[in-house]
């Protein structure tokens, strides 16, 4: 068969399986996997080891101390040596805590399958399992080695597998990031803002609010000040935010505040952006006599930006054409582990996991007859770029 022909056959193998893939995503919901607790993240895990092997790949099982086990999965059956390899990208662990299932069940209604983490991400682990399926059933003549590396702390900060993430994007020609979609189009993210926390602290010196109140530094009133600073850096034309999501001060009414924090969330579309915020974060000084300031934090992951992914969008858009499909792109305001593969160097395509909507909240939905698309989509990625 013809390359040009892959992309439509892929898609027409791919829509007789869904019921095999909505099987899949429902045991995989129904494992439920939240980040901080261990032991049903590994259950969980045992499921994903269980179909790659079913499917003749080759899984590296990473042991955690206190997460679930990281999943490392690759698949060459060639005899000679690989041009490169490809990294897809993804996580097991969800937002919700053991017993999330009681209140919001795995079910299938209207052409959507609603459960816990379906959107955000076990339905796009799912696809992957069958992308690779097609691919084996069809024979498609792969250039480059296919790993799949499933981690499971993403939801949390991905601390246990950010390392193992860089070493394989940098051992990558290109990486493809399984998070969700935006929107009922299936919007590919082709930018993301750089994510970060900061923390602003002021020392003051605590008096009696009434009887000495001129020898005191109240810390509340010197950041605000700041607080009022900081406001102007916001730039949303050019996607620059940064905002004061808590703020704590002081002791009780009659005793001139001491102390006051603020914790900042920070967001960027470009790095250059990003590195001047944790400029002006580091040079900011005190307003009022005697304060003292101190800063803690900053960005931890770096935009994801368009240079990165627009050569990879501009071929997924192509061979979705050719399946009959329409694709289109968006930027993201929040981060992923895409964030950390593009800030090595390696193009990344994020956003081709499942279409739906919901995630982290108690109606999280896929759209059920789009699964067999991405997973045809991803497989047409994996054979021809």
């Amino acid at each position: 068969m013809p390359d040009t022909n892959y992309p439509k056959e892929f898609l027409r193998l791919l829509k007789l399986r869904l019921p095999e893939m909505l099987s899949t995503v429902q045991r995989l919901v129904l494992a439920e996997s939240p980040s901080r607790e261990k032991t049903p993240a590994d259950r969980c895990c045992d499921i994903l080891v269980a179909e790659w092997r079913k499917r003749g790949a080759t899984v590296q099982r990473i042991a955690q101390k206190h997460r679930g086990d990281q999943l490392r999965v690759t698949w060459w059956l060639e005899k000679s040596r690989p041009a490169g390899q490809f990294l897809v990208l993804g996580h097991y662990d969800t937002v919700y805590s053991s017993g999330a299932l009681a209140k919001m069940p795995f079910r299938v209604s209207g052409g959507k399958a609603y459960g816990p983490g379906i959107f955000d991400m076990k339905a796009g682990l799912t696809q992957a399992l069958f992308a690779l399926e097609t691919l084996q059933e069809t024979k498609a003549l792969l250039r480059r080695r296919l790993v799949f590396l499933w981690t499971s702390d993403e939801e949390i900060g991905s601390d246990a597998s950010r390392k193992l993430i860089e070493i394989e994007a940098r051992r990558s020609d290109a990486v493809f990031v399984l998070e969700p979609s935006l929107g009922p189009r299936g919007l590919i993210k082709t930018a993301r803002k750089g994510v970060g926390e900061a923390e602003l602290i002021v020392h003051g010196r605590a008096s009696h609010a009434g009887l000495a109140p001129q020898e005191g530094i109240n810390a509340i009133h010197e950041l605000a000040r700041q607080l009022l600073r900081i406001q102007e850096w916001n730039d949303l034309r050019r996607g620059v935010t940064v905002n004061a999501d808590i703020i704590e001060g002081g002791t009780r009414v009659n005793v001139i505040a001491e102390q006051a924090r603020a914790v900042l969330d920070l967001r960027a579309l470009r790095v250059a952006d990003m590195r001047r915020i944790e400029r002006k974060l580091r040079a900011l000084r005190p307003i009022l006599p005697g304060a003292r300031l101190e800063v803690r934090g900053g960005f931890n992951r770096a935009p994801l930006e368009r240079k990165f992914s627009g050569a990879l969008f501009a071929k997924a858009k192509s061979l979705a054409a050719q399946m009959g499909l329409s694709l289109g792109e968006c930027t993201a305001g929040g981060g992923s582990d895409g964030n950390l593969t593009a800030a090595v160097g390696v193009p990344t395509l994020d956003g081709l996991g499942a279409v739906g909507d919901g995630a982290h909240s108690s109606h999280e939905y896929v759209l059920v007859r789009t699964m067999p698309e991405r997973a045809a989509l991803l497989a047409a990625l994996l054979a021809e770029t």
